[in-house]
């Protein structure tokens, strides 16, 4: 008799208020948070060690991270010297027309978005420099789709539509990952383009939709 396969979980999300981004939005600390995030647990000198940064800073940026509730301290390892950190299991959610009305957050937000986007450029460009065996190149995929004419409703319901897909196949989180696997990123961007022609979107929102942290991301 078939089974349905068991529904996972998802991450409870956070939207990120004023405070939280303040807390994010650092570069060093972004990219602290990006490691955690995509390498697991890791402790400051392991970290400083990868960024290049001195262990004082990054123990500094660390305990704020944690005062804003990105990471945490695993406890049951590592000494009183030397802590490990992991990031909170929540999906952190930036939802940038909170911040319209709001001048001092703004540059928050701009840092925020611009360091995101930078990573996920970081992260394609390593992947087209290094050497990969054909099965893994053939795999992976930089495509992208420019002749959809869509609403913002439209949009939406794409985007769901998507994530959904993506749901399906995140793995338990206490199952054994199969030999043959390895961390797999998926980018997602979607976004409206201001044509350069007559009768272009004149008034169309100016502001960002919404950013999923992976530092975020809709994962």
């Amino acid at each position: 008799m078939p089974t349905e396969e068991p529904v996972q979980p998802e991450r409870p999300t956070r939207r990120l208020d004023a405070r939280s981004l303040r807390g994010l939005a650092h570069p060093l600390r972004m990219k602290i948070f990006e490691l955690l995030n995509l390498d697991g647990p890791a402790t400051a000198t392991r970290l400083a060690e990868r960024l290049g940064e001195n262990t004082g800073t990054v123990s500094w940026h660390l305990r704020h991270l944690a005062e804003h509730g990105f990471i945490e301290e695993e406890t049951g390892r590592g000494t009183k010297r030397e802590r490990w950190w992991r990031r909170v299991p929540v999906t952190n959610r930036l939802e940038t027309t909170d911040f319209r009305d709001d001048p001092d957050t703004r540059g928050a937000v701009s840092l925020y978005l611009h360091e995101l986007v930078g990573q996920y450029f970081n992260r394609i460009n390593t992947y087209i420099t290094e050497d990969w065996p054909d099965e893994w190149r053939n795999a992976g995929t930089i495509s992208d789709w420019s002749r959809l004419q869509l609403t913002p409703d439209q949009l939406h319901a794409l985007n769901d539509e998507l994530f959904a897909v993506i749901q399906r196949h995140l793995p338990d989180e206490n199952a054994e990952p199969d030999p043959a696997a390895l961390p797999v990123v998926l980018q997602l961007q979607s976004f409206p383009r201001r044509p350069d022609r007559p009768g272009g979107i004149a008034n169309a929102d100016d502001g960002q939709g919404s950013a999923d942290d992976g530092q975020g991301s809709a994962e």
